[in-house]
């Protein structure tokens, strides 16, 4: 039996600025791309059969939807949206509606791209945890840290990036919900117990205006007795270091904790250095590339997405928590049932 291989139309939304058109025109219009300005005429386009989404954080959701209303598959940046509408202190609204397209669109592959899951390093340690080798996951560490930018982009974009839990964090809390949830027997995601961030605009004190900082601490309770610690940061002078560690009963795992972008080691009079990934593309190109690939073999196979929705959608909520903790100094506390609550309620391990 000959299987048929078809090509996979995608359309990748994100123009909108002279210089992005321009770029455009010179790096993908060769090779056939039709360019638009109006998203909505592209998703018209004849065959269009998927889009990807990377465009401003704060259209994500709408355009997703859009998308999927119009019959097409959506591949979607980190994260869903930036906010939230938390009544009764659940994720609806924005998110949600997002995941409700998605399930009246069942024949539809819809997914939020967190492109750490595609990592070799991040993929090995999730199937060691998942084959028992560190016992149950109990404390989850992990940071996202860039590479300070001069030029002060990231603080005029603080006004639509939804802070830096949001935007920062969303995927150390991606890998939370990913590798807490791989102890369980069903991969069930942990229940928030409590929330609670702190931080400070150490080079940046405009950021203060949006709500924001330029390093953030935050540690998230969940009911089944793990913990996960985050921390960001905007001025890792050195360049990118993001890092996992995995603890649990038996044993820990490591991700890049020792960052380099090969195995080159200068021993020199002035001191012993290797280079690290300057930025988060560097560290994770190859990664972005296996994500985009296994969502189109996801579409041409009709197999399940890598991520799911639902995942998504708590990874933004957790992320507004902790903003909103940042914001008002106060600790968040829940029940089991997801409902804010005023004091943490006893948890039974």
């Amino acid at each position: 039996m000959g299987h048929q291989i078809r090509r996979l139309r995608i359309a990748v939304s994100g123009l909108g600025r002279m210089g992005e058109i321009a770029w455009a025109k010179e790096n993908l219009e060769p090779w056939g791309v039709t360019i638009y300005e109006d998203y909505d005429k592209m998703l018209n386009h004849m065959g269009l059969e998927a889009v990807c989404i990377a465009t401003i954080t704060s259209v994500h959701a709408e355009q997703s939807i859009k998308a999927i209303e119009s019959g097409k598959h959506v591949l979607c940046e980190k994260p869903l949206s930036t906010e939230l509408s938390l009544v009764p202190m659940l994720p609806i609204d924005v998110c949600q509606n997002v995941l409700d397209s998605a399930r009246t669109h069942p024949d539809l592959k819809v997914m939020c791209g967190f492109s750490r899951r595609f990592d070799s390093s991040y993929l090995a340690a999730y199937r060691s945890t998942v084959a028992g080798s560190i016992g149950r996951p109990t404390i989850l560490r992990s940071q996202t840290c860039d590479k300070y930018d001069a030029s002060g982009a990231f603080v005029q974009y603080a006004q639509f990036s939804g802070g830096i839990f949001v935007d920062c964090n969303i995927h150390d809390i991606d890998l939370a919900l990913w590798f807490l949830s791989a102890g369980t027997p069903d991969k069930a995601l942990p229940k928030v117990r409590t929330v609670t961030a702190v931080g400070v605009a150490a080079l940046e004190p405009e950021l203060v205006k949006y709500g924001d900082v330029d390093n953030g601490v935050g540690v998230v309770e969940f009911f089944e007795g793990q913990i996960a610690y985050f921390f960001s940061s905007r001025m890792n002078s050195p360049g990118q270091h993001d890092m996992t560690d995995v603890i649990g009963t038996i044993g820990k795992l490591s991700v890049n904790a020792h960052p380099a972008s090969s195995l080159l080691e200068s021993h020199t009079a002035d001191g012993i250095y290797r280079d690290i990934p300057q930025n988060f593309f560097e560290r994770f190109e190859h990664a972005f590339v296996k994500e985009a690939q296994q969502f189109v073999d996801a579409v041409l196979e009709n197999k399940p997405v890598p991520i799911d929705l639902e995942s998504s959608v708590l990874a933004v909520y957790i992320g507004t928590l902790l903003q909103e903790s940042l914001r008002s100094g106060k600790k968040l506390f829940f029940d089991r049932a997801g409902n804010r609550v005023e004091e943490a309620v006893k948890a039974e391990w």
